[in-house]
C-alpha cells in the first residue's frame, strides 16, 4: 500500500466528519439564533436545552448542533434515521433511555434525522416519553414542520429555523479545514482565494458539500511524487460540474422558486421572472409546471388589463407539446416575458372570489321573474319572462335601468376594473353604462 507521505494511520472518516465542531463557539452560522447571549445559546451552554425541531436545508449543521446540545447536557446521544428506523427502533431507544435514567440518572438525547419521514403513528410513539422526560427529543427536517409533523409533536418541541450558510461562512469553513485538519496539512494543499470562493459558491450554502468538494479536489490534485496538492481552476472544472443547483420537487426550495417566479411576474420584473424560470429548469424542474402557473397568473394578476395574456400562455403550452422541450422551453420563456411586461390587474380575481363567497353564503334569492325562462304557456301566464327587455332592441344594445340581480342585492358590484391596460377602457365603458342607468331612474321618478 502506498503511504503517500503519511507517517500515521489516517483517519478514514470523510473530511466533513473530521471537521465537526466540538464546541458551540466553533460552530459556524445560525447567528440569528445562536449568538452569544441569545436564549438558545444560554440554554445549550447551561445544559438545560428543551426538546426542539431543527428545520433547515442540508449541510447547515442540524446534526452537529444536536450533538453539541447532548455534550453540554452531558447526555447520552442516540441517533435514529427516519429513513431506516421503525417502531421497534423507537421502542428500543425508549427502553435504553429509561434504563440509563434509572441506573445512573444520566439523561438521553434522542436525535431523529429526517423526522418528517416518520408517519403519524411513528411520530405519536415519541409523545409520552417527551412528556415524562424519558429523553430530550430533537428532530431534524428539511421539510416545513407545519406540513410534515403532527401538531402533537409541534406543541411539545420548539421549532428553530436554520439558514443556509453564507459565502463568507463557507469560505471560513474551507479555510479552517485547510489549517486545522491534519491529513490536509500533510498533503500540502495549495489553493488560491479565487478557488476557495468557487468552492464556497458551488456548495450552495451547504457546509458538508463545501468540505466534500474540497476533499474531492484534493484527491484529484494530489501529486505523490511532489507530496503536495495544487488545486487550480482546471482541477475544479472536474469537481464542480456535477454539483449544479438542483432541488427536490417535493421540498421547500421547489416551492420557493415557484413563488419567486410568480411574484416576479406579478411585480412586472421580466428579468427576475426569466431568471427564476431558468433556475427552475437548471434544477431539473418541469417547464410545463411553469406554463400552468402562467395560466393562473394570466387570470389572477393580469385579467382583463390584457386578455391576450391568457392566449399567449396557452399558445406557449401548445408549442411545447408540438415542438418538444428545446423550442418549447423558449416559447414558455417568451410567454413569461410577455406576462411580466403586461399591465396588471387582480380585478377579475377579486370579483370572482367575492361572488363565489356571496353565492355560497347569501339566502336563496329567487331569480327575478323577468329573467326566468318561460317555455310553457303556464309559465308565461305566471309572468315568467314578462317585461324582459331584449338588449339588442334597445339603443346602443343596452337596456338602461334594467336590473339583472335579485331585488335585495340589486346595487351590488363585484367587478372594479383597474385604470391599467384594456381595463381602463372597460372602466370608462362601465362608468358610462352606470350613468345611463342613473339617468333612466331619474326619468322614471320625474
Amino acid at each position: 500500500m502506498t503511504n503517500f507521505g503519511f507517517d500515521f494511520a489516517p483517519d478514514v472518516r470523510p473530511l466533513a466528519a473530521r471537521m465537526r465542531p466540538t464546541s458551540l463557539d466553533n460552530y459556524l452560522g445560525q447567528s440569528h439564533i445562536l449568538s452569544k447571549g441569545s436564549v438558545l445559546y444560554k440554554a445549550i451552554t447551561s445544559g438545560k436545552c428543551h426538546s426542539l425541531i431543527l428545520w433547515g436545508p442540508p449541510g447547515v449543521g442540524k446534526t452537529t448542533l444536536a450533538e453539541l446540545i447532548a455534550k453540554y447536557a452531558q447526555a447520552e446521544f442516540i441517533k435514529l434515521s427516519a429513513v431506516s428506523a421503525g417502531i421497534k427502533d423507537i421502542k428500543d431507544a425508549v427502553l435504553e433511555a429509561k434504563s440509563r435514567l434509572a441506573q445512573s440518572g444520566q439523561r438521553t438525547l434522542l436525535f431523529v434525522d429526517e423526522v418528517h419521514r416518520f408517519n403519524k403513528s411513528q411520530q405519536d410513539a415519541f409523545l409520552p416519553h417527551i412528556e415524562d422526560g424519558t429523553f430530550t427529543f430533537i428532530g431534524a427536517t428539511t421539510e416545513n414542520p407545519s406540513f410534515a409533523l403532527n401538531n402533537a409533536i409541534l406543541s411539545r418541541a420548539r421549532v428553530y429555523t436554520l439558514k443556509s450558510l453564507t459565502i463568507s461562512e463557507l469560505k471560513t469553513t474551507i479555510e479552517q479545514a485547510l489549517s486545522l485538519d491534519v491529513q490536509l496539512k500533510n498533503q500540502n494543499v495549495g489553493i488560491a482565494d479565487a478557488e476557495i470562493e468557487l468552492l464556497a459558491k458551488a456548495a450552495n450554502g451547504d457546509a458538508r458539500k463545501a468540505l466534500n468538494l474540497l476533499e474531492q479536489a484534493v484527491d484529484l490534485s494530489f501529486d505523490p511524487e511532489a507530496g503536495q496538492c495544487l488545486i487550480t481552476q482546471a482541477v475544479l472544472q472536474h469537481v464542480l460540474p456535477s454539483h449544479l443547483s438542483s432541488y427536490d420537487n417535493k421540498g421547500d426550495l421547489y416551492y420557493d422558486l415557484i413563488s419567486a417566479f410568480h411574484k416576479s411576474v406579478r411585480g412586472s420584473s421580466p428579468d427576475a421572472a426569466l431568471y427564476w424560470y431558468c433556475k427552475i429548469l437548471a434544477g431539473g424542474g418541469d417547464a410545463l409546471y411553469v406554463a400552468r402557473r402562467l395560466l393562473a397568473i394570466a387570470t389572477e394578476d393580469i385579467g382583463n388589463a390584457d386578455p391576450r395574456a391568457m392566449q399567449v400562455a396557452l399558445n406557449a403550452w401548445d408549442i411545447y407539446h408540438r415542438v418538444g422541450p428545446s423550442e418549447g422551453e423558449r416559447a414558455i420563456a417568451q410567454a413569461t416575458l410577455y406576462l411580466a411586461s403586461a399591465p396588471k390587474s387582480n380585478a377579475v380575481y377579486m370579483a370572482f372570489n367575492q361572488a363565489k363567497q356571496d353565492a355560497k353564503n347569501d339566502p336563496n334569492y329567487p331569480v327575478p321573474e323577468h329573467l326566468r325562462n318561460a317555455p310553457t304557456a303556464l309559465m308565461k301566464e305566471m309572468g315568467f319572462g314578462a317585461e324582459y327587455r331584449y338588449a339588442h332592441n334597445e339603443p346602443g344594445a343596452f337596456a338602461a335601468g334594467e336590473s339583472y340581480l335579485p331585488e335585495d342585492i340589486s346595487g351590488r358590484q363585484y367587478y372594479f376594473p383597474s385604470d391599467r391596460g384594456l381595463e381602463k377602457q372597460i372602466q370608462e365603458k362601465l362608468s358610462y353604462l352606470a350613468q345611463q342607468n342613473a339617468n333612466s331612474k331619474n326619468k322614471r321618478y320625474d
